[in-house]
């Protein structure tokens, strides 16, 4: 089985096989999350991580460092307190070229910000809840300053490392209108075309299949390796066999057991990579759902057995965490007041309306979990967990892209999903998760909580951290208790890489600047 394996992976990678293999990078995974590359809209693991590689920001984190804000297109910026607005002004280097070969100016930012807000992708809030952000507050001074205004109410420094996010990903205004059709920005277009000033060009998306980047040629930021393949491997055992037999340099999604052997043999190395994912279980809080009952919520809470997740699936590659904040941001929480009892459970399902248990649905992705566990893994864990306790669960497991067009549909009762902030600050967790307005995870599952809103609102806008700590001691304690949400674990992202790969790097914001690594012959 194993050599058929790969004989059909060779048949496959022959493309490859025929070029100089120090200058291809294969990275293989789970890239079945991806719905589209267009950089205001993309909102998903994978397509975040691509886009990075695509598109420049005006500002940005280099490595793993991710409080201290770096030049990208914006060689300089400064903030300043106005009458009645914060007012960020970008002075953008000159020379910045698009794939193209037109020049980054002004007007390519003020259209990407425009484009942004009307487009009003999933990641849209960030820009219109939390900067505040309004319809002509970007503004081009001249052709290499832009000017930017958003409310007192909102945080500039917030603002400032939103802006690192995909959604500020500057696109070429020039060629996007060329492709728009019927009003659409040419969001059809860039969802499979890549029109930025990045180190790659989107070459072509095999749905399904593969990804392939090359170099731009007019970067600013040459890559080491022009050319980068990302193969969509699902199957854990068919990823190691490509990654033994050298079909692919990078395996993300590996099993804990196949990186344990990979870490006895020199021919590999492992990186565990810092994440500030979460993992976690949702359950859908509207009218008529048995969700809806608190007392149902807080029977779900105790019927998971978190450390034997954690021990014995994940192989202890995650931390317990049962709040919404990962340990890694100021106002993290460590309190995990929640065991496993399923006896208490039953109580609060009888105390409930449900004295013979609870049948429902629960969501799953036929993709790799965080910690390098196939999520279909973890659902059947925690349904037999569940079923001590009276809460029966009917796995339905579909692809990725498919879960989260469900999940945002509100069309779920439970779901397994993960989670990872937008920006490294706590409100990049806490307005999605504790504020129904922002219509992210608090709308999906219909948690409307204006207390818990309020109190996100405030701590973003805290200045002192320790005042802006004790906030969200008392918000994540809140929503632990309250909210529609089973923090399950935070997970290391385990990937395998070949000897010959230098230089990769997977920060905790899940963002891997490709153009960085090199290949040994």
């Amino acid at each position: 089985m194993k050599r058929l394996v790969s004989v059909l992976l060779a048949l496959v990678f022959l493309p490859v096989l025929a070029q100089d293999r120090t200058q291809v990078l294969v990275y293989g995974g789970d890239f079945t999350d991806l719905i589209t590359l267009d950089p205001q809209v993309v909102y998903e693991f994978s397509g975040v991580m691509i886009a990075d590689n695509l598109y420049e920001t005006l500002v940005r984190f280099e490595g793993n460092d991710l409080s201290t804000l770096r030049p990208g297109l914006a060689e300089s910026w400064k903030v300043d307190r106005g009458k009645d607005a914060w007012i960020l002004t970008f002075k953008l280097r000159q020379g910045s070229r698009f794939s193209s070969g037109r020049e980054v100016t002004a007007k390519d930012v003020v259209y990407t910000f425009e484009r942004a807000l009307a487009l009003k992708g999933p990641g849209s809030f960030l820009l219109t809840e939390i900067a505040q952000l309004k319809p002509g507050a970007v503004k081009a001074l001249d052709a290499y300053t832009v000017e930017m205004r958003i409310p007192k109410t909102a945080s500039p420094q917030s603002f400032l490392s939103i802006l690192t996010f995909t959604i500020g990903g500057i696109v070429d205004s020039e060629e996007v209108q060329k492709q728009a059709k019927d009003g659409d920005y040419g969001k059809d277009f860039l969802s499979q075309n890549s029109a930025g000033s990045g180190p790659y060009r989107l070459v072509r998306w095999d749905r399904g299949s593969q990804v392939i980047l090359e170099a731009n040629p007019y970067a600013r930021v040459k890559p080491k390796i022009p050319r980068v393949i990302l193969r969509y491997i699902q199957e854990p055992a068919v990823l190691r066999t490509a990654l033994e037999s050298g079909e692919v340099d990078i395996a993300e999604g590996l099993t804990p057991e196949a990186l344990k052997a990979l870490e006895g043999n020199p021919r590999f190395k492992v990186v565990r990579a810092e994440t500030l994912r979460l993992q976690y279980l949702a359950m859908n809080m509207k009218p008529g759902s048995p969700f809806a009952n608190p007392k149902v919520r807080e029977a779900v809470r105790w019927a998971v057995n978190q450390d034997e997740l954690i021990r014995d699936l994940l192989r202890g590659n995650a931390i317990k965490i049962q709040t919404f904040i990962p340990k890694g941001l100021l106002g993290y929480n460590p309190v995990t007041p929640y065991k496993y009892d399923p006896g208490r459970s039953r109580r609060l399902l009888a105390e409930a309306g449900y004295p013979q248990g609870l049948e429902f649905e629960l969501l799953a992705s036929t993709g790799i979990c965080g910690g390098g566990v196939p999520c279909a893994d973890v659902a059947a864990k925690l349904q037999a967990d569940m079923a001590k306790a009276g809460l029966r669960a009917r796995i339905r497991t579909i692809a990725n892209a498919e879960l989260l067009n469900t999940y945002r549909a509100q069309n779920h009762q439970m779901v397994l999903a993960g989670w990872s902030p937008d920006f490294p600050d706590p409100d990049g967790n806490a307005t999605p998760w504790a504020d129904y307005e922002a219509r992210s995870l608090a709308w999906r599952n219909s948690y409307r909580d204006e207390v818990a809103a309020k109190l996100a609102r405030q701590a973003a806008l805290e200045p002192d951290p320790e005042k802006r700590k004790a906030l969200y001691k008392v918000l994540t304690e809140k929503v632990l208790r309250e909210g529609p949400y089973v923090v399950l674990y935070q997970p290391a992202q385990p990937i395998g890489l070949s000897a010959k790969v230098e230089g990769f790097i997977k920060n905790p914001m899940m963002s891997s600047p490709l153009w960085l690594v090199t290949k040994q012959p």
